[in-house]
């Protein structure tokens, strides 16, 4: 299977949970945190969510930094991301903010179980790819991306779930992991891949490739320990 170079990006305590119990907003971070995760996602040619994560955390999926957009496009790329958004349900409120921006293509995977009013109302603002089984196969939809949208680097911002859908492809080429200085608790409250008691088929393993410490916040850059697919990232 061909796809994309895989990016994932997470905030997490110290006590490696990425939200509350109850999957509060993300919002424990810096604001230097915040342009961080600005300056990776600018590096995607697609930025992928789950639902939960879009709705959650209100987001329109943009970049709103003017030089990072005059960089992508420098590099050849496109000004925006594409956004993409992966919902097995298809529940997805046309009042989200993602739908008020049309800076960038949305493109929606999701199953025939999404009522027909739904994909009548999401049709005007986004592409649909339906599935006729009961969950969205992320397999098929990195393959899709590499083949039909020409995604070659791709950024994953959550959530948990979809994060430990990647892991047990195998499919998490680079970690960008912000550890802030804040203890959540809670064992229903999600790390990394959520609060699942499953484990991956088998171990994921990843070496350092950098470490900043800015403020009482660590930035912390893994690389998958497989043969890389590219060069690794760079960031300023």
């Amino acid at each position: 299977m061909q796809r994309p170079q895989v990016i994932l990006n997470f905030a997490m305590t110290l006590d490696g949970k990425v939200s509350t119990a109850r999957y509060t907003p993300s919002g424990f971070t810096s604001p230097l945190d915040k342009h961080r995760l600005l300056e990776i996602r600018s590096l995607g040619d697609a930025l992928m969510v789950g639902r939960n994560t879009l709705q959650i955390d209100r987001m329109s999926m943009g970049l709103p930094d003017e030089e990072l957009r005059k960089a992508r496009v420098k590099r050849g790329q496109s000004e925006y991301p594409i956004r993409v958004v992966i919902s097995n349900s298809g529940e997805l409120d046309m009042n989200l903010n993602i739908f008020k921006h049309r800076f960038s293509p949305i493109v929606i995977y999701s199953t025939t179980s999404m009522p027909e009013h739904k994909q009548t109302e999401l049709r005007e603002k986004a592409e649909l790819n339906l599935s006729t089984q009961e969950r969205v196969s992320i397999e098929e939809v990195l393959n899709d991306l590499y083949e039909r949208y020409q995604v070659r680097t791709l950024v994953c911002e959550g959530g948990p779930q979809l994060a430990q859908t990647l892991a047990e492809l195998d499919a998490v080429d680079e970690l960008f992991i912000t550890v802030a200085p804040i203890l959540f608790g809670g064992t229903r409250a999600p790390g990394l891949l959520g609060a699942s008691a499953s484990y991956l088929p088998s171990s994921r393993m990843y070496r350092l490739e950098s470490m900043k410490i800015e403020g009482d916040e660590c930035y912390l850059h893994y690389l998958s320990d497989r043969e890389p697919c590219t060069t690794p990232t760079r960031l300023s």
